[in-house]
């Protein structure tokens, strides 16, 4: 079995545990998403006398792609506008599935309208399919452009398939994505140009402009005057590098008014060290310490060129940083009692938990070898302090190694099905303890785990 060379257990000191209140968010977002779209299905109703005849039918289809697809747009936007109360109590990581799912869906009725479309007008018209898709885009106003947005949403989705995204670096997948701005650009003009349902509508163009310019407002603050605004306010700089283990160092951080970015014990922030080729891109990475008005710490395993380059930074190396972002907080605990479940440097945001998390709490932290456990000493101390439990999991020597199961879970945690369980580690490792998990009895509910995989 696997070798598990510590494991401490204190007497559980009483805290007091208050059950959180769950947010209506999560629910309620959807369900405006889909009041939305069928407002926009409303909006074509109203505007349709009567379909005739298979032109009919097909333009009529075309119509409502289209329709859908623009409010698709809009929805994948405000998704990914880093809003605070949407990321805080949804979660930077559904938001983001639902952002994947909401781009397939609204690529494919940019398609599906597309070829509907030009289907029916050339049936409307007796003309050929590729005749007619030549006087659409070159001779009806805006649509060349909106050709050009549909184009580059395309190409967005081909490059963002899963296939394509394993051999792209992060800060190349998320640059591309602003291309979709532009492709957002392109097609709006088209959309009120063209689109039966808003030319001589005006209350249908009031709506269509309140919502697009609604969801710029909400990417132009939050995504850009207040990193700014913040990175000017509180003007931090790296003090120090310190090796944690093998490849993992904490970068500590000093600035001003930093008590003022609410960070709490389990969120992230995307950092932009102002160093030569660094600067251009922000990495998300958690805070492995509770915040302090005046100091910051990360801790970071030097896997990728960005992550390897932060061992080498100078202290004074100025930092913005944008955040914090994330609901892989104290907020998600429903139960009294809490297992952190944590893989090599997916430690950090659950370092943080384990020190403020009220109630009672125990760690299992797996780990390859001994010295690959970064912040064992503070880990010990801070189980002795709350007299909590820690189990240290190795999967050293090789002939010892098992993988996770739930047999082995539940030896180590009695009574694992009653307990909320956050778990953060490598892919890999948090798809078998999730499996495990659940085998054990655990709602998946009940199993918190937030992922920085793009």
């Amino acid at each position: 079995m696997t070798t598990m060379f510590t494991s401490t257990t204190y007497a559980t000191r009483g805290m007091r545990h208050r059950r959180p209140r769950r947010s209506p968010v999560p629910f309620l977002v959807p369900l405006v998403i889909w009041a939305g779209a069928a407002g926009v299905l409303a909006l074509w109703w109203s505007d349709t006398n009567a379909v005739v005849g298979p032109a009919g039918w097909l333009t009529g289809a075309g119509r409502i792609t289209g329709l859908l697809a623009g409010y698709a747009c809009a929805v994948l936007l405000a998704l990914m506008a880093r809003v605070p109360l949407l990321d805080h109590r949804i979660g930077t990581d559904r938001l983001a599935r639902w952002h994947a799912f909401g781009g397939r869906c609204t690529i494919s009725l940019a398609l599906a309208h597309t070829l509907l479309i030009i289907w029916g007008y050339s049936l409307a018209s007796h003309t050929s399919v590729v005749g007619q898709t030549s006087t659409l885009v070159f001779h009806y106003p805006d649509l060349l452009k909106g050709t050009i947005g549909f184009l580059l949403f395309l190409l967005t989705g081909i490059l963002s398939a899963r296939a394509a995204r394993r051999r792209m670096s992060y800060e190349a997948w998320h640059y591309l994505h602003f291309a979709t701005y532009l492709a957002v650009f392109l097609t709006f003009g088209h959309q009120l140009s063209n689109g039966a349902d808003f030319v001589g509508n005006r209350l249908a163009q009031i709506a269509w402009y309140t919502l697009f310019l609604g969801v710029a407002a909400l990417l132009a603050w939050f995504r850009f005057a207040v990193p700014v605004r913040r990175g000017l306010r509180h003007r931090m700089r790296v003090t120090a590098i310190h090796p944690e283990a093998p490849g993992v160092v904490s970068v500590h951080l000093t600035g001003e008014h930093l008590d003022e970015l609410g960070g709490e014990p389990g969120q992230f922030l995307r950092w932009r060290f102002m160093a030569r080729g660094l600067w251009w891109t922000a990495n998300p990475y958690s805070l492995s310490a509770p915040a302090h008005p005046d100091h910051l710490r990360i801790t970071v395993k030097t896997v990728g060129g960005h992550s390897a380059a932060l061992a080498r930074l100078a202290p004074g190396t100025r930092v913005w940083a944008e955040g914090p972002y994330g609901s892989f907080t104290a907020m998600r605990r429903t139960a009294p009692q809490v297992l952190l479940l944590a893989g090599g440097v997916g430690i950090t945001p659950l370092r943080t938990l384990f020190e403020t998390l009220p109630g009672h709490v125990t760690l299992v932290y797996r780990a390859r070898r001994v010295e690959d456990l970064a912040l064992r000493g503070e880990i010990d101390a801070i189980a002795a302090r709350r007299r909590a439990t820690v189990h240290y999991i190795l999967d050293e020597p090789a002939d010892c190694s098992s993988p996770l199961t739930a047999r082995s879970l539940s030896a180590l945690v009695p009574g694992l099905a009653a307990h909320d369980v956050y778990l953060c580690g490598p892919p890999g490792m948090a798809q078998a303890a999730a499996h495990a998990l659940r085998e054990a009895g655990v709602p998946a509910r009940r199993i918190h785990h937030e992922s920085f995989a793009f």
